[in-house]
């Protein structure tokens, strides 16, 4: 094995150091690799036919001059002729095969070893070429017309295995984002935003019309009534607790018996106050209430002072440990719920995402418009990528051939494409031997 093939078998298992690392082994992009060591055997070998060829032409002419000169007779000047022009096509292939790579015999004829010396020009070229026609707005909007997108993308997800790994992909990437994702971060981006949100929109009008609406729409009544009946209730079970403080407020010269009596007395009229409370849809107290919830929305909707108390108690709940401790908390709990819903095959969550991808798909195989939205949509994505990052993609061509060593790059191109370049030596053997022929009948035909 020569030097070149074990360098590249080297390569090949990582053994070869990049150009551009910082002392870690990488693959350079220009490294030869085991299948590229051995098309170079294949190069060799065709060399060694073309070169078998050119050989075979200049001993063919020489035994053929040899006999025209001790008059073998005319055929022997035909040959000569054909092996002389064989000769001659098959050094103008070799120098033009050779001048691509090397400089042929080592003389420092001008436009020879051309990838060695313009290897950063053709890397340019080749982007160049590469983004005017390839990465052009019309030959990517054409090819993916042609394409549908749409139609294949509807029929494709309509098929319940894809769906299935649709959904198995995206909750893998679920996972994987909320994995990476560090919740005192998360917390603080959502508690910073919904504190930001909650000081930049005054709350009071629009708490006014909200409980506006409901006091116009009687949905105040049934809280009402539970609050009676809660009431009532709660003064038949603690009659005696309500007749000690009636009595622990009287004066301390009155007779005990007029303190029972008096405690007594207000608590009847306190359970018949609830009682007709409780069962008078139109009593004066209710009615009361009605007339204070109004005031109260119309106060908080207009009235500038009210609603500066409400901010101002807005930002002292906001600003207690508690509540903030609450919206941090509040992200792992929906964390959790997720991940869990995510590695769940069964959850909700997965289900309704294959029902939609599902659906998606059959509206997307059936549904014309919403074909051409996606095919329009996929198509002006496609654009935008290909006109804003054009240069950058071409770049990339172009910076890494200039990254490569240019005797290396030579070597391997030669090993890619050499074999069929060597064919063009033996076709040159070939046409010039058939040419010279024809020159040289043509000539004695013309001459006789």
């Amino acid at each position: 094995m020569t030097r070149t093939e074990q360098d590249a078998v080297d390569g090949a298992h990582g053994g070869g150091r990049g150009r551009g690392g910082t002392g870690g082994i990488t693959r350079d992009l220009g490294a030869f690799t085991a299948a590229d060591v051995e098309k170079q055997r294949g190069v060799r070998q065709m060399k060694a036919i073309a070169t078998g060829a050119l050989v075979l032409a200049a001993v063919v002419y020489g035994l053929a001059t040899w006999a025209e000169h001790a008059g073998a007779g005319p055929w022997a000047g035909y040959v000569a002729a054909a092996a002389e022009a064989g000769m001659v096509g098959a050094l103008a292939d070799w120098f033009a095969v050779t001048a691509l790579f090397k400089r042929p015999m080592g003389l420092p004829i001008p436009h020879t070893a051309i990838i060695r010396t313009k290897k950063d020009q053709l890397g340019q070229n080749l982007g160049d070429f590469v983004g005017d026609n390839f990465l052009s707005d019309d030959v990517v909007r054409s090819r993916l017309r042609a394409v549908g997108i749409g139609s294949r993308l509807g029929g494709w997800l309509a098929e319940p295995e894809h769906a299935d790994r649709v959904t198995a992909e995206l909750a893998a990437a679920v996972r994987g984002a909320l994995t990476v994702l560090r919740d005192a971060d998360v917390q603080a981006v959502v508690g910073e935003a919904i504190n930001r949100r909650a000081d930049a929109r005054e709350i009071a009008p629009g708490l006014g019309r909200l409980l506006e609406r409901v006091v116009d729409d009687h949905g105040h009544r049934r809280a009402l009534d539970l609050v009676c009946v809660r009431a009532h209730d709660w003064l038949v079970n603690h009659r005696e607790q309500v007749m000690e403080a009636v009595a622990g407020g009287a004066p301390g010269w009155t007779p005990r018996f007029v303190d029972h009596r008096i405690g007594e007395r207000v608590y009847k009229e306190l359970l018949r106050f609830a009682a007709e409370v409780r069962d008078v849809p139109d009593h004066p107290a209710r009615v009361a209430v009605d007339r204070f919830l109004g005031d109260f929305a119309r106060d908080l909707r207009d009235d500038p002072e009210t609603r500066a108390r409400v901010e101002r108690l807005k930002s002292e709940v906001l600003a207690r440990d508690e509540v903030q401790e609450l919206i941090a908390s509040a992200w792992s709990s929906v964390r959790a719920m997720i991940v869990a819903a995510a590695e769940d095959e069964r959850s909700a969550l997965r289900l309704r995402a294959r029902s939609s991808l599902l659906s998606l798909g059959r509206r997307l195989a059936a549904d014309g418009r919403l074909q051409h939205k996606v095919d329009d949509w996929v198509e002006g994505a496609a654009s935008y990528v290909v006109t804003t990052y054009r240069h950058e993609i071409t770049s990339l061509i172009t910076e890494t051939v200039a990254g490569w060593d240019a005797d290396q790059t030579a070597r391997k191109i030669e090993a890619n494409i050499g074999r069929d370049l060597q064919f063009i030596r033996i076709n040159g053997t070939v046409v010039g031997a058939l040419a010279g022929l024809a020159i040289h009948t043509a000539t004695r035909v013309l001459g006789g």
